[in-house]
């Protein structure tokens, strides 16, 4: 039986995963930004509204980084498959 390895082209495109989590923080941004509070608010308004788009951003940025690291792991497999 002989293996034989599989090509295929890697077309550069759009990264939807990324533009999507860009778009994601632009809104928690604007939406930062509608919420800020006003004079007459409570003093941990302000606090609790950043902690909020902080966390909100870096929790995007650590799905990011999940998706690039398993996108890593199967071109490795991949790689691992094709040299076998």
């Amino acid at each position: 039986m002989r293996h034989e390895g599989v090509t295929t082209a890697i077309r550069p495109g759009i990264d939807w995963k990324a533009l999507g989590y860009l778009i994601s923080i632009v809104s928690v941004l604007f939406l930062g930004a509608i919420a800020w509070p006003k004079n007459d608010d409570p003093w941990w308004h302000l606090p609790a509204l950043l902690a909020g788009v902080a966390t909100s951003i870096i929790g995007m940025g650590c799905r990011y980084k999940a998706h690039l690291d398993q996108q890593r792991e199967m071109e490795r497999t991949k790689a691992e498959a094709e040299r076998r």
